[in-house]
């Protein structure tokens, strides 16, 4: 049986990994995006299954306001005296001098929940881990954070303990265990104790292609007592350029039952335009910061190592002791919104889904109209991540706008300042519901067709939307009758979706996609909603999927109002 990466494809970041008896677990980042903490588990680091994520109630986890990439970063998952241990935290400030954030702590004494209320540890640094140390005392292990401007803003990893009586912090204790290398931007450290030695693995080199991972190592938890690991970095792809796997780092070391070792990091993997060079452009990642799973073996000074290179490999041996999992073979979604409760697969932007937002049940998803897809604070959407390079998804909507301000529609998003959609709305000059395509790059609008937008005739009570993605560019088509679909002479390049193209000029952190209807009205409105994803040109060139699969990360069914909406109700079939 071989590992085939990613093993979790599509926006799963900085992965926490452990095993507690036969069973493994990953915990990912969830950045603006709710419910908070991604959670899957498996018994072979082959197959993963979802869980439900532990950060579920507004009482947890509050990000109204939270910009873009802020939110949750780097959870870490633990387990110790019978019960699990996660840390969090929660980023209110993204980009400048300052790094506004908390960490938290919840438990439960079973992966699937309840979890506790959040206790409150500092605000320091993010990246926060918790070390349980063989001598029963805890450690909080984290990046801290400078906002001097004549310092290195990383400055440090910092070792607290941690008293389980009163569960606080000792702050007498804090001291800096490791200034990391000249690669410089450590954080996202983990502790772990092996033969006696402490072994520090943390991230270094930024979230773009410089990004890897290091060790290092000491015999105490003395102040800047770790020393590095020789020949490093432990893993790391910028000099592997052509490799599959790229931005390899930001991980979590695990041992199986038998004494094999492997470490989950997070990976890109990048496209490029036929036009742009193999090496001049790395390339453009519009599935986001995914998780990878790698060998480890212990050289014969007992360091680590990646098997068959510090640029690791994309199919790896699973331990010989795996149990096979039964998970879900295709990621391919059909969602009647049968129940009274949004399934695992989605989320909602900062807060959860509740009745301001709309509704789930007896066959239809109703969402009430708030704000646009630029506000950080009010909007109504139900959304779910990109997995495939390759899809398509369609939207049905019944929706009898009387406004320019009011629409619905299908939406692919990466943030508040990049997205597109194709939506139908009201044209005052001809009198009719039409439908539109517009992009946000940077917050420059565009609308596409203008005066050209096509109308939909009288008699027509609903309209599919399908966006159709094929790695590098995306396009939009509708149907009126959702058999024969035209597509919209419009064609996006789909790099504007990417990190990298994000992070060019704002910040070099990863936040998720969806599926959204918008509407702004003063009367009753409907949106029904039928999406499907397929992949098409299943070549190996970038490793695109086999299998028919849905996860429509961008794509969004939203509802949006820009002043005193009543109520703008949407009901829906996700396929």
């Amino acid at each position: 049986m071989k590992i085939s990466n990613p093993v979790l494809t599509g926006f799963h970041a900085d992965p926490s990994m452990i095993r507690v008896g036969d069973t493994y677990y990953i915990a990912n980042s969830t950045f603006e995006w709710f419910p908070g903490v991604r959670l899957h588990e498996s018994k072979d680091l082959v197959h993963w299954s979802i869980l439900p994520s532990p950060l579920s109630r507004s009482s947890q986890l509050d990000m109204r306001g939270n910009p873009s990439s802020g939110g949750i970063w780097a959870p870490d998952l633990s387990y110790a005296d019978n019960r699990f241990w996660l840390i969090y935290t929660d980023v209110k400030v993204v980009n400048g001098a300052f790094k506004d954030c908390t960490n938290y702590l919840v438990t439960a004494e079973d992966i699937h929940g309840p979890w506790s209320e959040p206790i409150r540890i500092n605000g320091v640094g993010f990246d926060a881990s918790l070390f349980h140390d063989d001598d029963g005392r805890k450690y909080l292990v984290q990046q801290t954070w400078d906002f001097r401007e004549y310092h290195h803003q990383f400055n440090g990893i910092t070792l607290t303990e941690f008293d389980v009586d009163t569960m606080k912090l000792k702050p007498e204790t804090a001291r800096t265990i490791w200034d990391g290398t000249s690669v410089k931007i450590t954080e996202g450290p983990h502790l772990y104790k092996k033969d006696g030695w402490y072994y520090l693995f943390a991230a270094e080199g930024g979230t773009m292609y410089e990004h890897q991972e290091s060790v290092a190592r000491s015999r105490t938890l003395d102040e800047r007592s770790f020393e590095v690991m020789p020949n490093g970095p432990f893993i790391g792809n910028f000099d592997t350029p052509d490799f599959y796997l790229q931005k390899q780092g930001h991980g979590a070391l695990v041992d199986t039952p038998s004494g094999e070792w492997y470490y989950a990091s997070l990976c890109g993997r990048p496209w490029r335009h036929d036009t742009e060079p193999s090496h001049g452009t790395r390339g453009w990642c519009t599935l986001g910061r995914e998780t990878s799973i790698q060998k480890v073996e212990w050289d014969t000074d007992g360091w680590p190592r990646i098997v068959g290179g510090h640029g690791g490999q994309r199919y790896v041996d699973a331990p010989k002791d795996a149990i096979e999992t039964v998970a879900p073979a295709s990621r391919n979604q059909h969602d009647d919104f049968e129940s009274d409760s949004l399934g695992v697969d989605w989320n909602t932007l900062r807060v959860p889904f509740t009745e301001a937002m709309g509704t789930v049940g007896e066959g239809g998803l109703t969402l009430r109209g708030q704000g646009s897809l630029c506000n950080l604070f009010d909007l109504s959407l139900v959304a779910r991540r990109w997995q495939a390079f390759d899809f398509d998804a369609t939207v049905k909507v019944a929706f009898d706008p009387k406004n320019y301000m009011q629409m619905a529609g299908l939406t692919n998003y990466y943030c508040d300042l990049c997205w597109s959609w194709a939506y139908v709305t009201w044209d005052e000059q001809r009198k009719a519901r039409v439908i539109e395509v517009a992009q946000n790059d940077f917050n420059q609008y565009t609308s596409f067709l203008k005066e050209n937008a096509i109308a939909i005739p009288e008699d027509v009570d609903a309209v599919w939307l399908r966006t159709k993605v094929r790695t590098e560019y995306y396009t939009y088509e509708y149907s009126f009758d959702g058999e024969h679909f035209e597509e919209i002479p419009v064609t996006l390049d789909a790099k504007i979706l990417s990190d990298d193209y994000v992070c060019q000029r704002y910040g070099s952190l990863v936040w998720l996609a969806v599926i959204f209807p918008v509407t702004a009205n003063r009367r009753r409105s409907v949106i029904s909603t039928i999406g499907n994803c397929l992949t098409a040109n299943n070549s190996e060139k970038y490793g695109k999927a086999t299998e028919l699969q849905m996860f429509i990360r961008r794509l969004i069914v939203f509802s949006v109002c820009f002043n005193r909406v009543l109520a703008c109700d949407i009901y829906g079939n996700i396929w």
